[in-house]
């Protein structure tokens, strides 16, 4: 008799913990007071805003396990090489520039790559089938109502620094002053529509007469682009940026089916709230 007390009540101890760790049940699922802490601190959201999040997480994950959406190794893989291809980098420089950006190991980029292509897959099973290519006249209104948009420089003129060894171009990054024969330089402008979108992102969110980001070079060794000056686009018509418009129409409409998706599906689950962090 004791012998069965006694377990009875160390059950009840770990419920409690369990209970104690638990905000919120999703469907049986929980999300937990330190899910709920974490996504604060990471996301820079609030409480109410950050609950929102994992809701929608884990009904996504549910979604995706009901589903039975699975994304093999050899599709990470080739969506790597691709990637890596894009940026004109082997596969080891990719993930060095992940690494150097992100701070990232090859494991953690397998594993958000794997984690992005599950979702497209869910989003695609989703999406896809209620959305219409948009019209002319569609394109065109989207385009005078969010002009401000497609506003990006027209060209870069930079100064282009190279080196074999990271750690001596960083020190020319952190010292302009520092000097090196291990590190070349050649001016360069870069027209904004004529290079690789990533490059035309670190090109544009590098402030003027600063250094961008350390990159690989895709020659066995490492890039930094001093900006010097910017050109700025002063008209930018509609038959250029047509594609990248209706790109953009697009992902809105995605993104709004699949918030009335999720409305829905969290409308008729069974959420239950035990507390909140404090």
């Amino acid at each position: 008799m004791y012998k069965s007390i006694f377990f009875l009540l160390i059950s009840l101890v770990l419920n409690a913990k369990i209970i104690d760790g638990t905000a919120i049940i999703v469907q049986d699922e929980p999300i937990t007071l330190l899910d709920i802490t974490n996504t604060m601190k990471e996301s820079h959201l609030d409480q109410t805003k950050s609950v929102d999040y994992l809701i929608r997480k884990k009904l996504e994950d549910q979604e995706i396990k009901k589903r039975k959406i699975s994304v093999s190794d050899d599709e990470v893989i080739d969506e790597i090489k691709s990637m890596a291809k894009q940026n004109n980098l082997t596969v080891n420089q990719f993930y060095e520039a992940v690494s150097s950006s992100e701070n990232l190991t090859s494991s953690e980029v397998q594993k958000r790559i794997k984690e992005r292509l599950i979702s497209q897959k869910l989003f695609q099973a989703i999406a896809f089938a209620h959305m219409e290519e948009p019209d002319e006249q569609e394109i065109k209104d989207y385009y005078e109502l969010n002009k401000e948009k497609f506003n990006h420089p027209q060209s870069f003129s930079t100064m282009v620094y190279t080196s074999e060894k990271k750690d001596i171009l960083q020190e020319k990054v952190d010292n302009p002053m520092f000097y090196s024969p291990e590190i070349s330089h050649s001016e360069q402008v870069f027209e904004y529509n004529k290079i690789a979108p990533q490059l035309a992102e670190l090109l544009e969110k590098t402030p003027l007469n600063k250094f961008s980001q350390i990159i690989p070079n895709g020659k066995n060794g490492y890039v930094s682009f001093y900006i010097q000056s910017i050109t700025e686009n002063k008209d930018v018509k509609l038959e250029d940026i047509k594609a990248q418009v209706t790109n953009m129409i697009m992902g809105d409409k995605r993104e709004q089916v699949l918030k009335e998706y999720f409305d829905r599906a969290r409308l008729n689950a069974d959420i239950q709230t035990i507390r909140m962090p404090q």
